[in-house]
């Protein structure tokens, strides 16, 4: 008995416009500082005072946004690494030249302090370092953000492409179970005409309704569980009619909640193939059907007895259905279904459990 399990990881997107709320937030603390740190020997913040505290968080902004919209995007990204360095050493040596002239302007703080003698040159050259570096750290962080934003819109931009593809390939598997459900009935029922007409009259009534739900509701991403059972009981129904008299057919199908959202045409394929394998026209058969739901799983346990169709006798177009059904369980429901099927002894077992919720 084979039985197949997927998983899958779910990747939460980031909240859209979440980056400028944290880029307004982080700067107008930074801005804000000067409010409540105004230092000891100055009780109150002027204009002036103002002015002079954020010089340098205005430099510190425009290394980080000329980065941020302008360097990484021309120079980084597109793998001219030397020119990058080269801009950065120009842009932090222009602010800080500005920030130089920009403090020379503005009135000197109004502080009374003890006479210091003239920085010497090596304090001076270790203080312009010390300054360099702190710029070099915001280009930094803006090259981390930036690169950490450009991750995310290429993630999202993935999981967009990769849902579009799954999107296609499960309307394509959809196309292919449609004629491959249909093939199957109509061999069933021109075998009935040969020696019931009447019957076979009924069994195309009931087909019509069949091919109703399989061509425009199972065309919905989601149907509602009792309308899905309907239709397998519709579609057992119609198989009896021509099932010989040696042959035990018991079905089980139930809900809890008739209303819950299921995806169409999950189990068709397995109800098929114990049909199709499950039956002989001369020795003693069965087929068990179960579905019914547990709290959020919906459970199908099929099992029959097997006598395995060669070519010849099946022209069906037999193994499209199995096969398309795990990659419609790997699309739609992937860690959230267990599957099973294999042959024990001499019947064949099938069982698969989904979580709808």
């Amino acid at each position: 008995m084979k039985t197949e399990t997927t998983t899958h990881t779910h990747i939460s997107p980031p909240f859209k416009g979440m980056g400028s709320i944290i880029h307004i937030a982080a700067w107008g603390i930074l801005f804000g500082l000067p409010f409540f740190f105004t230092g000891r020997e100055s009780q109150e913040l002027t204009v002036i005072s103002y002015l002079r505290s954020v010089i340098v968080p205005l430099s510190f902004m425009m290394v980080f946004y000329v980065n941020y919209f302008l360097l990484v995007n021309r120079y980084l990204f597109s793998r001219h690494g030397w020119k990058f360095f080269l801009s950065n050493i120009l842009l932090i040596a222009f602010a800080m030249l500005a920030v130089h002239l920009l403090m020379q302007l503005l009135p000197p703080p109004e502080i009374h302090r003890p006479h210091r003698p003239e920085r010497e040159l090596q304090e001076i050259i270790g203080f312009f370092l010390v300054n360099a570096m702190l710029y070099a750290l915001v280009a930094g962080l803006s090259v981390a953000i930036k690169m950490t934003s450009g991750w995310y819109q290429v993630e999202s931009m993935r999981r967009e492409l990769e849902k579009s593809r799954a999107e296609a390939e499960l309307q394509n598997l959809k196309s292919q179970l449609n004629p491959h459900f249909l093939f199957n009935t109509l061999n069933n029922i021109y075998s009935l005409i040969a020696f019931s007409p009447e019957r076979a009259q009924e069994a195309v009534h009931d087909l019509s309704r069949l091919l109703r739900y399989v061509l425009y509701d199972s065309s919905q991403p989601h149907v509602l569980l009792e309308s899905e059972l309907d239709f397998i009981r519709n579609y057992v129904e119609l198989m009896r009619i021509r099932l010989p008299e040696h042959v035990e057919l018991k079905t089980e199908i139930s809900a809890a909640q008739p209303d819950a959202m299921i995806a169409p045409l999950l189990f068709i394929s397995l109800i098929e193939n114990a049909f199709k394998h499950g039956v002989s026209n001369s020795q003693p058969s069965f087929i068990h059907l179960d579905i019914h739901q547990n709290g959020d799983l919906v459970v199908c346990i099929l099992k029959n007895s097997y006598f395995p169709k060669d070519a010849e006798q099946d022209k069906s177009g037999s193994g499209i259905g199995i096969k398309n059904l795990r990659k419609r369980l790997e699309l739609i429901y992937p860690n959230k279904h267990i599957f099973s099927c294999g042959v024990d002894g001499d019947s064949y077992h099938s069982m698969l459990e989904i979580q709808i919720n």
